[in-house]
């Protein structure tokens, strides 16, 4: 077997990829922002991937600076009326402009025309994410493997429920099983919880009850995943190994269930971390991305560009959270405006937007513990 390449947290694979990954992934989210902005008649007075010192930069025909920042961790696009790149109001600013000019600020637009603005970006991250699943799945199609099980582990949850060589997995609870994949995907997060399996064998069809157990795998690059497991394998046969190929509509239907499965999926690992099912260890931070970023580039750049649409979808989720200094946060001041008839107080969104800060930066410190933790550990 060939070995799979050490990694320092400082190797140019990771720090590339990482940049690579984070920058078609920030572009789009803040691309979001800008086009439905500009769309609002808002104008834009800074685009910027990354932050702190400018790198290098230009000025458009309507006086936005495009610019690539030294701080590849993020971006923001600052609109006519903002105080900085969070998007704080400038109220000084805003007193002193001209009418002309004051109808093109942020601030003056309607509240659905702002919420608009701001769904934009995390709305941006979504779409990205499904034209690159449906381009790979137009372009490529889809490998898979037929559910039937070739082999039983000795003492597994899968020998105890009474799988056997040969069985063909139809569907789990009800739901039609078509593909190995299928079934991992409901396996690995069903742990300890009983699965009504339906089997076909020997031509008939029957019912088992398996409870997948919890366990730990470790993959080729020696990240410790714990997932629920039956203890089967899959068949190798060339008959039950299939390459599926999609028309453009297909792909793009089949895009948009996979973004789908990204976002029931992590919601449904934050909710367990909410609920004491779930291990927080599992959280990343920059590092942790740049790491599975560097390890996933050693796969190929199409492997990289998979990894970019499920980032995607998480940053965009993470985004749409209640939290004041995320899109999410804007959009709760917002639905409280459309509802009051008038905006918080300023005090009030002060004080919001301090807590969301210190609720940003203690996450960011907890992943990142997590992800100095992981590597002291790799």
């Amino acid at each position: 077997m060939e070995a799979i390449p050490q990694f320092s947290w400082l190797s140019p694979t990771w720090v590339l990829a990482f940049v690579f990954v984070l920058t078609v992934i920030v572009f789009f989210h803040e691309l979001g922002h800008f086009l439905v902005a500009r769309w609002c008649g808002v104008g834009v007075k800074v685009f910027s991937v990354g932050f702190g010192p400018e790198l290098i930069g230009w000025t458009d025909r309507q006086g936005t600076r495009w610019r690539v920042s030294a701080i590849p961790l993020g971006g923001y696009v600052k609109f006519l009326g903002d105080e900085n790149a969070a998007s704080a109001t400038d109220r000084e600013a805003l007193a002193r402009m001209p009418p002309g000019e004051y109808a093109h600020a942020f601030a003056a637009k309607s509240v659905g025309q702002r919420a608009a603005i701001v769904a934009a970006g995390p709305i941006a991250n979504f779409v990205l994410a499904i034209a690159i699943f449906a381009t790979i799945f137009a372009v490529f199609g889809r490998q898979v493997t037929t559910p039937r099980v070739d082999t039983v582990t000795p003492g597994s949850a899968a020998e105890a429920a009474g799988f056997m060589p040969g069985d063909l997995i139809v569907a789990i609870d009800g739901v039609p099983v078509e593909t190995f994949t299928d079934l991992q995907r409901i396996v690995t997060v069903s742990a300890g919880r009983p699965l009504a399996v339906t089997v076909e064998r020997a031509g008939a069809r029957m019912n088992l009850t398996a409870t997948p157990e919890l366990k730990e795998q470790t993959d080729r690059f020696g990240n410790v995943h714990r997932i629920g497991m039956l203890g089967i394998g899959r068949s190798a046969t060339e008959a039950d190994i299939v390459t599926q190929h999609f028309s453009v509509p297909e792909a793009i239907w089949l895009g948009a269930q996979e973004t789908w499965f990204v976002v029931e999926r992590t919601a449904g690992y934050v909710a367990g971390v909410v609920m004491g099912r779930e291990s927080p260890d599992q959280l990343g931070g920059p590092i942790r991305v740049a790491q599975v970023s560097g390890q996933v580039a050693t796969l190929g750049f199409l492997a990289l560009v998979n990894l970019a649409a499920i980032l995607s979808v998480s940053i965009g989720m993470i985004n749409l959270l209640p939290i004041p200094m995320l899109d999410g946060g804007h959009l709760v001041y917002f639905a409280v405006e459309a509802i009051r008839g008038k905006p918080l107080s300023e005090r009030a969104q002060e004080l919001g937007f301090r807590l969301g800060l210190a609720l940003v930066i203690l996450l960011m410190l907890f992943a990142t513990w997590n992800d100095i933790l992981h590597l002291a550990g790799s």
